[in-house]
């Protein structure tokens, strides 16, 4: 389980399947066949080397993340897995991308901080909710704006400077993991057997 804040920028150093990424932070206690959170993907670190870590790519992963847009050369987001210990700053993040969104653009607000835009698939809109969370490419954000299929957050300077978000471009794509809560909410709703419609009189029979 990961939270969403960002530990390091790591460079591709080869793309593909066997995806390999240069790094040094989250070098200091990964271990062979740990997990580690690659733009909000859960991968398990192979090869381990001095200064990076290789992953597989299953077929699956390079169709619903954007890591299989990846070039030598590109920045991507790295979080180890949450210690028990350890405080919970973001949310729950699986490192299990629901989907990928579009990226829009990011337009300045003034004093560093940017309003980010991501155009995001249909299938995903039932888990947003205005001023919930979402882990675009791994990172916790808070939701500022719905419209339409359009989501919008705002971006403080220090998530701006240490994560990818500045280097996209429109077009873009980027990787989507909804609120697991959400998730389980809408499934324990599914499964009750309401037989009749919730009424003001129907709550007042029952002593509220």
């Amino acid at each position: 389980m990961f939270t969403g804040i960002i530990e390091e920028l790591g460079t591709v150093v080869t793309a593909g399947s066997k995806l390999s990424i240069g790094c040094a932070a989250v070098m200091t206690d990964l271990t062979e066949g740990a997990s580690v959170a690659v733009n909000g993907v859960c991968l398990t670190a192979v090869g381990l080397r001095p200064g990076g870590f290789s992953a597989d790519l299953a077929p699956e992963t390079l169709r619903r993340s954007n890591l299989g847009d990846l070039k030598p050369g590109s920045r991507v987001n790295l979080e180890r897995p949450l210690l028990p210990t350890s405080r919970l700053s973001g949310h729950i993040v699986q490192g299990h991308v629901d989907a990928t969104g579009e990226f829009l653009g990011l337009e300045p607000l003034g004093g560093d901080n940017w309003w980010l835009r991501i155009r995001v698939p249909a299938e995903l809109d039932r888990y947003l909710v205005f001023k919930g969370s979402i882990a675009i490419d791994g990172i916790s954000l808070t939701i500022a704006a719905l419209e339409s299929d359009v989501l919008s957050v705002t971006i403080i300077p220090h998530t701006f400077k240490n994560t990818t978000l500045g280097g996209y471009r429109p077009g873009a794509r980027v990787n989507l993991e909804c609120d697991v809560l959400a998730k389980h909410v809408e499934k324990l709703l599914g499964k009750l057997d309401v037989k009749e419609r919730l009424t003001m009189d129907k709550l007042r029979e029952n002593g509220y």
